[in-house]
């Protein structure tokens, strides 16, 4: 009995210990409500951003984002501009530090398709919480939908 007593909080703990997938699903929810507090608060402080698209030549252009940039620019959208990013399947690859969440995607300007995509999210168990440390996506504009 005392044996199960001692037991229940750390199983109480790991029921309410978010999984890479519920990360990236916090993630999403804060983009859409445009809540940069919540979105900083589930990364890494050195995180990495990344898009992968092609230009008119369809040559390959890979594009960096300061973290904080991106921010800026989510809390600037105008709140008459709807967006959404509408996450097709979760792929989890996950071992006991790190975590790899592949989404395939298409995003939404006011209802109507913009591009379509992949992200491909790299997590880190740090100090028993899952941390985005790395985001890449590829970004098309054609065959969405």
């Amino acid at each position: 009995m005392l044996l199960a007593l001692l037991s229940l909080p750390y199983g109480l703990l790991a029921q309410n210990q978010a999984t890479p997938k519920d990360v990236i699903i916090q993630f999403f929810e804060a983009f859409h409500k445009q809540d940069t507090t919540a979105m900083r608060l589930l990364v890494n402080d050195s995180i990495r951003m990344e898009s992968i698209s092609s230009d008119e030549e369809q040559e390959i252009v890979i594009t960096q984002t300061n973290f904080s940039h991106f921010l800026k620019s989510i809390a600037s959208i105008p709140k008459t501009t709807e967006f959404r990013e509408e996450i097709l399947e979760y792929t989890v690859k996950e071992d006991a530090l790190m975590a790899n969440v592949w989404t395939p995607y298409t995003f939404f300007i006011n209802d109507k398709p913009s591009h379509c995509g992949t992200n491909n999210f790299q997590l880190v168990l740090e100090n028993k919480v899952w941390k985005i440390i790395y985001i890449v996506d590829t970004r098309i504009k054609t065959d969405c939908i």
